[in-house]
């Protein structure tokens, strides 16, 4: 009886030993497929986001070769570095935000009691600038051209202004 017992408890435990091993083996299987297809997405949407960015960024100075020469011109009397152009321009235009009427290259004139300043600025080019400006309760977008002068000041014209309905 004591061998039969053993035997029959020597024969569950090496069944339950085998199927222990085929389960874990599959497991693995299994976890490894699994990161390998969420590491297939996540590197094509990472392929995809910065497709984007790079579409995004195509109107920028920093990526326009075509603009950045134009300010390392050999014509010109100096040259000027676009990185460093671009935080200087930015910083010029957001100073006017003090003005007590509002920016005035908003292309608005006050409407009510706040005024519109600007709130964001991209260099799309050595001569554009596109801008987002708020009162708080009205938005709106304007485009922008800009002018390094000989004495290194900068100085803007608006070309078109947009306010959006509320």
């Amino acid at each position: 009886m004591k061998k039969s017992f053993t035997l029959y408890a020597f024969i569950l435990l090496v069944l339950i030993n085998i199927f222990t091993y085929m389960f874990l083996s599959k497991e693995v299987k299994f976890e490894q497929n699994r990161y390998e297809k969420t590491t297939k997405k996540l590197r094509d949407s990472v392929a995809l986001m910065t497709d984007k960015l790079i579409d995004a960024n195509y109107f920028s100075l920093e990526n326009n070769e075509n603009a950045q020469n134009y300010f390392d011109s050999a014509i010109a009397n100096k040259t000027i570095a676009y990185e460093k152009l671009i935080p200087v321009v930015t910083e010029k235009l957001m100073d006017l935000n003090a003005n007590p009427k509002g920016n005035p290259y908003v292309g608005q004139d006050q409407i009510g009691v706040n005024k519109f300043v600007i709130n964001k600025v991209k260099v799309l080019n050595h001569r554009w600038i596109i801008a987002d400006y708020s009162d708080g309760k009205m938005w709106g977008e304007v485009l922008l051209k800009y002018f390094v002068n000989e004495d290194e000041s900068i100085s803007f014209e608006v070309m078109q202004s947009l306010l959006y309905a509320q």
